[in-house]
């Protein structure tokens, strides 16, 4: 029989994997020397895979780490893993590169980030990365799209940016919230202790559950139509119950319970972007990038200017977000990057269903210091949050037209008891008589396992469109035109196959990568001008030596840039391209080199012999 995986793969090839690369194209994808077999068998996406992974369960995280390192041994060609840093406890920060060398140094190739598992509790996410690698690899040598993204480009895949939270959530019962928060100890209640009041799993079961009591002057009631569920009681009536909260104890006797949680942060708001302290943005921490995994992350892709594209996974709600996190922050988005990175998301709620394309701070809430407003901002890098999972998706709701007992029918139709537990007596020391009762940690947050590679594959899916969007540039034209006496007209150009550009408009206004750059080099030839040319058809040229050719700094020192090497501070644009035009004395028949380089659309080369 079939197996679930294999039925979803194929269909997700049919309809997911809509690359935009021609028949042709792929038809003439002609691999470098000692790389694999170009030959794709037909149906291969139906056979069984090199290494057999299930993605309908959920990994621990030394499990997870395990499965990485079966993938890298299966593919060694292709994959290597790294620890970037060390968690607050001290676990790895594991990293898979996804690259092929045989067909370029990966560093000057465009490269694509995602990471996953911010928070502890959003454990699903990391199955979606350990997804991506899998599908990368398995289908390198079965899909011809898949073959040419992977030798075209480098994938940075971090599984679990939060090793501590995970084996929290993992290793300890957990409310379907808990623990977001990463491992240091902190005060949240101010009361000179750390960490001194957390859940207590009062019944024994594994789960942290809610807390009701009867109460004449409660505000909730049972349900009319299903005595499980708690609704408000109606305006001007009392209820029935007290809802107290997640099973707990008042461990320092203040009165209060479960108000001072391991850790007590949030990894999410502690990038240098827009950051606020405490008082303004709760779980912020005193300093940006104060945290060994947020350092850690930050170093890695600081110390990668290559890398154009980034997508970060967490749960849930079913969005596709997108910078700004704050109002104040909107008008520094130029218009031309929103068009393009809204247009990437829009593409993402077609292999997304149930997913909305959304801005944080328009359509969910503020956010100070997010780590993708920080890659976007200060970085210009096209970045995306993804959160994983819409309870719409259970019963193939639309949104917004979810019934109240919805969740409870899915639990007793589709799932049939394996996510909500009914309330039951239980004596509480100091609360005396309750009940506890509502949804384990394993449910509303996540997927059931049935959907749970569906979830991964869509992602995936998002994950290879984005990247296959990034910048490619070709060349769209190179010729000599003589002029008489051994001297010649040099014209490239240079044009980007994809949406976007090789420095969005956010890079270039804050000058946030280096300036593109065309070169000419010719052993026998003398550069005697070149620069850009804006306008090919009038001939319009802009010298090295004008001031638009050259940034602030060059203006300061009085540098006068070679006239060889020609630089475009606003790189080529997505779906567009660049010209350059040279004036070179040279001898009929000399050779002349032209090089394109670009921090975030790699490099090309080219030569040309004079008529």
């Amino acid at each position: 029989m079939m197996t679930f995986r294999r039925w979803l793969i194929a269909v997700g090839v049919g309809m997911s994997l809509a690359l935009p690369i021609g028949r042709a194209e792929a038809q003439e994808l002609n691999p470098q020397p000692g790389s694999s077999p170009a030959r794709i068998p037909d149906n291969a996406v139906y056979r069984a895979p090199k290494v057999e992974l299930a993605f309908n369960r959920l990994y621990d995280e030394p499990e997870l780490v395990e499965a990485m390192r079966r993938l890298v041994a299966a593919h060694p060609d292709l994959l290597t893993m790294e620890s970037i840093g060390k968690s607050v406890e001290g676990r790895d920060l594991w990293c898979v590169t996804i690259a092929n060398p045989k067909t370029g140094d990966p560093k000057t190739k465009p490269a694509f980030y995602v990471d996953a598992n911010v928070h502890g509790n959003e454990v699903q996410t990391s199955e979606a990365c350990l997804y991506l690698i899998w599908y990368l690899t398995e289908n390198y040598d079965r899909l011809p799209q898949i073959r040419q993204l992977v030798d075209e480009r480098v994938f940075y895949v971090l599984p679990t940016v939060n090793p501590d939270g995970r084996a929290w959530w993992f290793n300890g019962p957990n409310t379907t919230n808990s623990s977001r928060s990463g491992k240091a100890p902190q005060d949240d209640d101010r009361d000179g202790r750390i960490d001194e009041d957390t859940y207590q799993d009062l019944d024994g079961d594994g789960q942290i559950r809610q807390m009701r009591r009867r109460s004449p002057v409660g505000r909730y009631r049972a349900a009319s139509d299903d005595p499980r569920r708690m609704e408000l009681a109606p305006p001007g009536e009392f209820g029935e119950y007290e809802l107290l909260g997640f099973e707990g104890l008042d461990n320092d006797g203040d009165g209060q319970i479960n108000e001072d949680l391991p850790g007590g942060y949030d990894m999410n708001r502690n990038y240098p972007s827009d950051w606020r302290p405490e008082t303004v943005q709760r779980g912020a921490g005193p300093f940006p990038l104060c945290w060994p995994e947020t350092r850690a992350v930050a170093e890695f892709i600081k110390n990668r200017p290559h890398i154009a594209g980034v997508q970060s996974f967490h749960n849930a709600g079913g969005m596709i977000l997108r910078g700004p996190g704050h109002p104040d922050r909107a008008p520094q988005y130029p218009a031309e990057d929103e068009r393009m990175i809204r247009g990437i998301g829009e593409e993402g709620v077609r292999l997304l269903p149930f997913y909305r394309n959304l801005v944080i701070e328009k359509d969910l809430y503020t956010v100070h210091g997010g780590f993708i407003t920080w890659t976007y901002e200060n970085l210009g890098i096209v970045s995306f949050t993804n959160e994983l999972w819409s309870s719409n998706e259970l019963l193939g709701t639309a949104p917004g037209q979810a019934k109240p007992n919805d969740d409870l029918f899915a639990a007793d139709r589709l799932l049939h008891g394996a996510t909500f537990k009914d309330w039951t007596p239980f004596r509480h020391p100091t609360l005396g008589d309750i009940e506890i009762g509502g949804f384990v940690k394993e449910s509303q947050r996540i997927p059931p396992p049935f959907l749970l590679e569906q979830g991964s594959h869509r992602n995936a899916a998002f994950v290879i469109f984005h990247a296959d969007q990034m910048p490619r540039p070709e060349w769209l034209k190179v010729e000599a035109t003589p002029l008489g006496g051994e001297v010649y007209q040099i014209d490239a150009s240079v044009r980007n196959t994809r949406r976007i550009p090789t420095i969005t408009a956010q890079a270039a206004r804050h000058k946030l990568n280096l300036p593109d750059r065309l070169s000419l080099m010719g052993d026998a030839a003398t550069i005697l001008d070149g620069g850009e040319l804006v306008n090919p058809d009038a001939g319009l040229t802009l010298g090295a030596d004008s001031t638009a050719a050259l940034d602030q700094d060059d203006l300061a020192s009085g540098v006068r840039p070679e006239p060889r090497v020609v630089r475009f501070a606003r790189g080529v644009p997505g779906l567009g391209a660049i010209h350059a035009r040279w004036i070179v004395q040279a001898p009929a028949g000399s050779e002349l080199r032209l090089r394109f380089e670009s921090q975030k659309g790699g490099v090309l080369n080219r030569s040309l012999v004079l008529p």
